[in-house]
C-alpha cells in the first residue's frame, strides 16, 4: 500500500467523515500479509472524475488487488487508462498520492458514507470485506444504514451519487468491479462503460 510522508498516530485517529489529509476519513483497511493498517481518506465530491476504466479485452497485470488502489491505478495508467492517469495527476490539499479505490476500499466508502436510507442489496458478496477493520460482514437490508455524517447524506455537498462507481480492481480482461451507491450492490461490468470514480488515498497507521 502507498505510504504518506507522515503516518497517522494509532491513538486519537480521526472519526469517520472527519476532514483529514485532503479529504474525509472513510475507514481502515488491513494488509493481511503484513498486518499493517491504513487509514483510508476519500476525496470530496468536487474531485470525482468520470470515464472508461480501460480497454475491453485487455488483461492488465498488477490491477487485481482488493485493497491497494494505488498499485491498481498505476497499473491501469501504465496500460493507457486516461481515467487512471487523471486520478494520478490530482493534487488535493497538498497530497498527490490519490488513487481509484480498490474493491474493498470502495466497500468502506459505501458502508461508512452511505448516502440514502434505501434498503441494501443482499446478494453474492455484497458487504463481505475481510480486509477492513472491523471485518466487513454481509449486508442485511437494514445494515449499513444511512451515514450519520451530514455532508455525505443524500443532498449533502459531499454525498455520493445514487449510481454505479468504478473501483480499480480488475475482474477479467473484459470487466472491472464496481458498486452502486443506492443500495450497495457490488458487481462487475465492461471496462468500456463510462462511470465516475471517487478518489481515495491511504495513510499508514503507526503501531
Amino acid at each position: 500500500m502507498p505510504v504518506a510522508s507522515k503516518a497517522a498516530p494509532a491513538t486519537n485517529l480521526p472519526q469517520i467523515g472527519k476532514a483529514y489529509g485532503g479529504g474525509f476519513v472513510s475507514g481502515i483497511t488491513v494488509d493481511l500479509e503484513t498486518g499493517k493498517r491504513y487509514l483510508n481518506i476519500t476525496a470530496g465530491a468536487e474531485h470525482e472524475l468520470c470515464g472508461t476504466w480501460g480497454k475491453r479485452g485487455a488483461l492488465i497485470e498488477g490491477a487485481d488487488s482488493f485493497i491497494d488502489g494505488r498499485a491498481n491505478t498505476e497499473a491501469m495508467a501504465a496500460a493507457g487508462s486516461e481515467l487512471a492517469q487523471k486520478v494520478l495527476g490530482l493534487n488535493i490539499g497538498g497530497f498527490s498520492d490519490w488513487a481509484i479505490p480498490a474493491r474493498d476500499q470502495q466497500e468502506l466508502q459505501y458502508r461508512n458514507l452511505k448516502p440514502t436510507t434505501d434498503a441494501n442489496y443482499c446478494w453474492g458478496r455484497d458487504g463481505d470485506n475481510p480486509n477492513s477493520l472491523p471485518v466487513g460482514k454481509l449486508y442485511t437490508e437494514e445494515l449499513p444504514g444511512q451515514t450519520t455524517v451530514e455532508a455525505f447524506k443524500a443532498g449533502g455537498p459531499e454525498a455520493f451519487q445514487p449510481r454505479w462507481y468504478y473501483s480499480s480492481t480488475q475482474r477479467s480482461a473484459n470487466n472491472a468491479f464496481y458498486l452502486h451507491f443506492d443500495g450497495g450492490y457490488q458487481d462487475n461490468d465492461g471496462k468500456d462503460t463510462e462511470l465516475p470514480v471517487r478518489p481515495v488515498r491511504s495513510v499508514l497507521i503507526e503501531a
